[in-house]
């Protein structure tokens, strides 16, 4: 097994709510508003599951599918990306009781994820 797997998948909309709600109703997932920060997650089982994220033009545009790929170390990976030709687009965040995740592009422009969760860091 990897050590790397996708664990998360985010498609942006201009209502992430409306698009929850769209595909809760068509394949049966199950949709969480996160009030907090304002962010609406699926759970596809067996997985992975993911979230909505509202298009903004900046980080995300109509039509964006960002994946997630699961790190014990955001820091190293994203200097072994660096080392190899891609790029950092956004460091290390914090998601707050959830974990921390950074974005990268790879040398032909692709826009990824990285992720580490809370349980990672003990």
């Amino acid at each position: 097994m990897s050590e790397h797997p996708i664990v998360h998948i985010e498609l942006s909309a201009d209502d992430p709510k409306a698009a929850g709600k769209f595909y809760g109703d068509v394949f049966g997932w199950d949709i969480q508003l996160l009030s907090e920060m304002d962010y609406v997650t699926f759970g596809a089982e067996p997985g992975p599951g993911g979230g909505f994220n509202e298009v903004d033009n900046e980080m995300h545009q109509a039509g964006d599918v960002l994946i997630y790929i699961h790190t014990g170390n955001i820091e190293t990976t994203l200097k072994k990306i660096e080392a190899l030709g891609g790029q950092t687009v956004l460091q290390k965040t914090e998601i707050p009781t959830i974990g921390w995740f950074a974005l990268f592009s790879d040398p032909t422009g692709n826009r990824v994820g990285l992720f580490t969760g809370m349980e990672s860091q003990t």
